[in-house]
Order: structure tokens, then C-alpha cells, then sequence
């Protein structure tokens, strides 16, 4: 049995060591002002550091755009949330797991889903937002985003809760928690990024 936890443990390592944040995290050959924009706009963030980190590689696509700031922190969050569903999927594969563990982890994954389906649906809003022709269908489908982008935090809230058990691993409980309070402060900070962009419609 040790042997497993120490095999699982590697796994969580690996898995966080390279993850997409970790290995795009310099803007290199980005403009300054591009980067001091990401930078600022970050700072109104509930997660600050989180929203910088996750979004400055990727400074030469965004520049200085409300719109593509937002749509571009929606995407990455997305994307962080679909790898956080893999890993958590993976964990059933240890059969030492106790049945409320195993419970517990398929529970998160139909929770990550549910995540995943809302933060789509945003991201399809927020392209009509782009292509809207006028005040009204921007502020539809702006309100369309914000509620979808906003019950995704209720999906990882509750994702995270069924983790705060005794009975569950200890390293099984705090690396799954960790990646689920990661996807719940990118996806805070979308929403904030998300409604910034609203209010300069």
C-alpha cells in the first residue's frame, strides 16, 4: 500500500508541476504596455497573482482588449478545469480507495461536468457578445455569460465540499482541493474580468 500512495503522490507531482500555468508563465517578446494591461486589470481580481500568472503569456494576443482579456481568461479556465476533470477521473483507478472515496471523486467529476457545460455555454455568449449589433443584445448576452460563468462557481463550491471529510486520504483530500480551489479562483476571476468588460460596452 505504500508503494500505491507513493505512486499517487508522484502522479499528483507531476501533475501540478507541469501544469498550463507553470509552463506558459512569461510573456517573453510581449509589449510592455500589453503586459502593464494584464497587470492592472488583474489587480481588480479577487486573485490577483492567480489572474496575472494564467493570463501574461499570453499578453501579444490580448494587447490592450477588454474583450479578448475576458474571452482569453474564460478560455484558460476552461482549459484548467477540463485537465482537473482528468486528474480526478484518474484517482478511481487506485483500488484501495474506500467506497465513500471512490464516491466522493465521482461525485466532483459530475460536478466538473456540470463546470465544464456552463463555462462552454459562457464562452458561446461571450462570442455573441462580440458580435452583437447593438446595446440590447450586447447586455443579453453579457447577462447570459455572468449567470453561466457564475453557477460554474457553485459546481467547484460544491466539487470542494464533498473533499472536507475525516474520512478521505489525506494526500487524495489536499491535492484534489488544491486543483479544485485553483479552478475556483480562475473562474472568480473570469467573472470579474467578464464584468469589467460589460461595464466598457
Amino acid at each position: 500500500m505504500a508503494k500505491l500512495y507513493q505512486t499517487l503522490f508522484l502522479i499528483i507531482s507531476i501533475s501540478y508541476f507541469f501544469s498550463p500555468e507553470l509552463i506558459a508563465a512569461s510573456p517573453a517578446g510581449a509589449s510592455q504596455k500589453a503586459v502593464n494591461f494584464i497587470q492592472s486589470s488583474c489587480k481588480t481580481t479577487t486573485y490577483p497573482a492567480v489572474c496575472f500568472r494564467s493570463l501574461s503569456a499570453y499578453a501579444n494576443a490580448i494587447q490592450t482588449s477588454p474583450q479578448r482579456l475576458a474571452e482569453t481568461a474564460l478560455a484558460v479556465t476552461l482549459s484548467r478545469v477540463q485537465s482537473t476533470k482528468l486528474f480526478v477521473s484518474r484517482l478511481t483507478r487506485f483500488k484501495t480507495l474506500k467506497k465513500r472515496e471512490v464516491e466522493a471523486i465521482k461525485d466532483c467529476v459530475e460536478e466538473i461536468n456540470d463546470t465544464i457545460e456552463r463555462l462552454t455555454k459562457s464562452v458561446q455568449e461571450m462570442k455573441l457578445c462580440g458580435s452583437a449589433k447593438n446595446q440590447e443584445q450586447f447586455a443579453f448576452h453579457m447577462s447570459n455569460a455572468q449567470t453561466w460563468t457564475s453557477a460554474a462557481l457553485t459546481d467547484e463550491n460544491t466539487c470542494s465540499d464533498g473533499f472536507s471529510g475525516r474520512f478521505m486520504d489525506g494526500r487524495i483530500k489536499n491535492s484534489v482541493r488544491a486543483r479544485i480551489v485553483n479552478m475556483g479562483q480562475e473562474t472568480s476571476n473570469a467573472l470579474s474580468l467578464i464584468n469589467a468588460y460589460g461595464k466598457k460596452y
